[in-house]
């Protein structure tokens, strides 16, 4: 294999990515929130909550921006802080009654929007698309394990 001929598919890769962080978050814009916000309110949605380290483990934002994101969302009544008592160096995040409605309303809407931009693919494709994705990030774990 030539050393160039994998970077037409890096290219490619980071086309479609951010191509489809601007369509998505375009849209998440549009629901009253910000991508790292949305990506907090639909990873806490049908939880009991979880641990902030929990947290950031499961989402895509940074630990150093994980606190000002918590902020604005704790600022806006979406969710909830509190200390375990079994593990008082751990704050716990879980989505308020208010949370749990915007989630129940913004999640489906944003599935909605996604599904729409698909929608013209059929079963056999999104098949194989996802068989391919797997099986790249796939190469990638390979070098991290």
């Amino acid at each position: 294999m030539s050393s160039q001929s994998f970077l037409p598919l890096l290219r490619e890769l980071a086309r479609c990515y951010q191509s489809f962080e601007l369509t998505s978050s375009r849209h998440i814009r549009e629901l009253g929130l910000t991508p790292p916000q949305f990506d907090i309110i639909a990873t806490l949605g049908n939880t009991a909550g979880m641990s902030c380290k929990e947290l950031g483990e499961k989402t895509l934002i940074t630990k150093g921006t994980l606190t000002g994101v918590l902020d604005r969302l704790a600022e806006k009544g979406l969710i909830s802080r509190s200390v375990p008592p079994e593990d008082r160096r751990s704050i716990f995040i879980c989505l308020t009654p208010a949370g749990e409605a915007l989630f129940n309303s913004a999640f489906p809407a944003h599935l909605a929007f996604l599904q729409q931009i698909f929608a013209t693919s059929d079963a056999a494709m999104l098949n194989s698309l996802c068989s391919q994705l797997q099986q790249l990030r796939q190469l990638f774990e390979q070098e991290t394990s």
